[in-house]
């Protein structure tokens, strides 16, 4: 099992925004390839302009190909472009995580 734990921070004042849309366009198209999120946050102290998401894959070659079906999907371009055009988001921290060898499940 692994975890794609991400990060995005976006310009001061444009995270709600950012959330509608990618609410509207991006999640239901994530969803439908990736599954269920093992997490979808709001930073509530810190940097309140960032969200985090954490995904669940099996492995890498799971997570590899799921990617690229989510790369190759015409609702997940349509989400990128209108994100791009948008302009909201400053920055993207992704990170691979195993999970201790003490965790069970």
């Amino acid at each position: 099992m692994i975890y794609d734990h991400r990060t995005y921070i976006c310009r001061p004042g444009m995270i709600k925004k950012h959330l509608e849309l990618y609410g509207t366009y991006g999640y239901p198209t994530q969803r439908r390839i990736l599954g269920v999120p093992v997490m979808f946050a709001q930073v509530e102290t810190g940097d309140v302009n960032s969200f985090v998401h954490v995904w669940r894959y099996d492995d890498a070659t799971d997570r590899a190909e799921r990617r690229k079906q989510l790369a190759a999907d015409a609702d997940w371009q349509d989400y990128l472009k209108r994100s791009a055009e948008a302009g909201y988001l400053v920055s993207q921290i992704n990170k691979i995580l195993t999970p201790a060898p003490f965790v069970e499940g």
